[in-house]
């Protein structure tokens, strides 16, 4: 499959646009990431420049090459092998099936099998419900699901994104790719494990509506993870970078972030919990080996084009302590060409996840 990558850093969007398309040429399909303050004017440009051209976008802290920044435009264009569709979910909070017909048809439209075709998405909020919604779509034909939910919006404004053009609050924007001359692989990546003496834990009472754990075991969510971790108080929320929560389903573990402590000793997190799930408390593993091992995989399992990563914040601003980030997308870079987007959590498969990478990889 081709692809073409373009950036510009200029500020002016109408620059931007310029500079960061200079190479692109016949798109079968678009996506872009930008500054916040000119995602509704870039959006504008890119759908007036390529009309008919399947296209969404998002604002975002991107990576590009070893280039980190929440001020830079970002475009990724599919070419030759590729086809392409794009749609938007709207109203995810009340009604996320309501535009769900327009992602089956264009499933049906590309003939879409599992091997050689993913979905990419940005969304705004409600994630559970985006990724039930989508998998009445995705599933019956083994579509992997592979996005972010919209991360870094100034205090006080309105997460966006958008599709051909139009922006959207409250919505979910996708794009499904089919590699007609390779393979589409996915893979997700966890730097947390459940330590080999770590107890299994019940939620006993959950607040599903925002996503607040209240009790495990029947005692409060905060005084279980104190008396685990030697963490406790407003302390429990910065410790979630070397011990988050993990919510275990048979033989996989789905990373729970804390960002807030609720009344009487609960726990507010980016992942819902829902009552009776089985939850242990994780620590932080050898990140740089388990990249590694990641890399390795993925070199081993065929042809590298293209490398799109969806990575959460919270490993975000762990590699970034820990002085990882350079050595990181050094080597990220070292498998083929990169970008990444930083997001406030990711969708793979069947889940909403945090604390976790998900990687697209194109032939």
């Amino acid at each position: 499959m081709q692809i073409t990558i373009g950036k510009s850093q200029k500020k002016a969007a109408k620059e931007a646009v310029a500079e960061a398309t200079t190479k692109i040429s016949a798109p079968a399909g678009i996506y872009f990431q930008s500054s916040y303050e000119s995602l509704e004017e870039i959006s504008g440009l890119l759908a007036e420049k390529y009309p008919d051209v399947p296209l969404i976008g998002t604002s975002a802290t991107s990576y590009v090459g070893k280039v980190v920044s929440d001020q830079i435009l970002v475009v990724v264009a599919f070419g030759q092998g590729a086809q392409v569709k794009s749609g938007v979910l709207r109203f995810l909070s009340t009604s996320p099936l309501y535009d769900i017909d327009d992602l089956d048809q264009a499933l049906t439209s590309l003939s879409a099998t599992a091997d050689n075709t993913v979905c990419l998405e940005y969304c705004t909020n409600d994630e559970e419900q985006l990724v039930s919604s989508m998998n009445v779509a995705l599933e019956k034909r083994g579509i992997t699901l592979a996005g972010g939910t919209v991360f870094g919006v100034p205090n006080g404004k309105t997460a966006y994104v958008c599709v051909d053009g139009a922006i959207y609050e409250d919505a979910c924007a996708w794009l499904v790719v089919k590699n007609t001359s390779g393979k589409i692989r996915t893979y997700s990546e966890n730097i947390y494990g459940i330590p080999v003496d770590a107890k299994r834990h019940v939620a006993t009472e959950v607040n599903t509506s925002n996503r607040e754990l209240i009790s495990l075991d029947h005692q409060a969510a905060t005084s279980v993870y104190e008396q685990e971790t030697g963490v406790g108080g407003n302390a429990i929320v910065d410790n979630a970078l070397q011990n988050p929560l993990g919510r275990i389903v048979g033989d996989d573990t789905y990373i729970i972030s804390p960002y807030e402590l609720g009344k009487n000793g609960s726990i507010i997190s980016y992942k819902r919990v829902n009552e009776n799930d089985t939850i242990a408390i994780l620590e932080l593993l050898d990140y740089d080996q388990i990249n590694e091992q990641t890399r390795e995989k993925i070199a081993s399992d065929g042809k590298v084009s293209f490398v799109f990563t969806i990575n959460c914040i919270y490993r975000h601003i762990l590699f970034g302590n820990e002085k990882y980030m350079d050595r990181f997308l050094s080597n990220m870079e070292d498998l083929g060409p990169h970008v990444g987007v930083v997001g406030g959590g990711e969708q793979y498969k069947l889940q909403h996840v945090n604390q976790t990478m998900v990687v697209v990889v194109f032939e």
